[in-house]
């Protein structure tokens, strides 16, 4: 049975299409029809594009990348991004729900980091079910707060802000009609962050792997290390070179130590 290819399985009473359906949220740019679903989720303002190339890694052979791909961006820019996490995540679960017939790993960038924290406790909520491992990347741990709000920055200092996180290119920055287009959804992103209110629950089943850049400016070793609350088993972090955006400088180091920790779990 392959739901890529549209086939369904019928029961008594009801149709139950597989979990690859059709959906705008997930690209799959190189389907893996066994093992494991690794779901990525972007930095502010990405879209699922950030991940194409990790779809091609040797390092993720045996792995289904599934790049998560929010309104407001790439193809969905069209419609209208969601700034608000409690909400994001009750739809990603909707939307992920028939693609967690495998085991699956969760990886977030910056607030993508904090979208899929948040994301594993909805989904243990709903029904019990975790991710096989959580990685989070480039974002301090959820229970400290940062009382600066970009969201609310005039467009002018919200610019500016985005200039110094590095992690927009300066011919984007100063194009207005493409910063135009991006803006809503930046301001979406950066308000999941600034709206985000921490409520102490129990901490994940999961291990939890942390990664930073060593020249990140705006997320320390301590910030990451405070991932630890968070992991019931096994935690590590790990830092690379390059500063808040290292996932791409430091792509490949990253992705060879990501796959090992799967490795070690049997997960892969």
């Amino acid at each position: 049975m392959d739901g890529r290819t549209g086939t369904h399985r019928e029961n008594d009473d009801a149709i139950m299409l597989t979990a690859s359906c059709v959906t705008p949220w997930i690209v799959t740019p190189r389907p893996v029809n066994s093992g494991v679903r690794m779901f990525c989720f972007p930095y502010a303002g990405g879209g699922a594009s950030v991940f194409r190339s990790w779809a091609e890694s040797e390092f993720l052979k045996d792995v289904e990348v599934c790049a998560v791909q929010l309104p407001g961006r790439e193809a969905r820019i069209a419609e209208a991004p969601v700034d608000d996490l409690p909400r994001l995540t009750s739809l990603l679960c909707d939307a992920l729900e028939p693609w967690l017939d495998r085991p699956f790993v969760l990886f977030g960038h910056s607030v993508g980091a904090l979208v899929s924290f948040e994301l594993a406790r909805e989904l243990r909520r709903r029904g019990g079910i975790e991710p096989r491992h959580l990685f989070v990347s480039g974002c301090p741990a959820p229970h400290l707060r940062d009382s600066e709000r970009i969201s609310d920055l005039s467009d002018n200092d919200f610019l500016d802000r985005l200039y110094r996180f590095n992690g927009t290119p300066p011919d984007v920055l100063h194009h207005p009609e493409l910063m135009q287009l991006m803006l809503p959804a930046l301001r979406a992103d950066f308000a999941l962050r600034d709206r985000y209110v921490y409520r102490e629950e129990s901490p994940l089943s999961c291990s939890i792997t942390a990664f930073g850049g060593m020249s990140d400016q705006h997320v320390s070793g301590v910030d990451l290390r405070a991932w630890r609350r968070h992991a019931r088993e096994r935690f590590q972090f790990w830092l690379f070179q390059g500063d808040h955006f290292f996932l791409r400088s430091a792509q490949e180091p990253m992705l060879e130590t990501l796959c090992s920790k799967l490795a070690t779990q049997g997960i892969v």
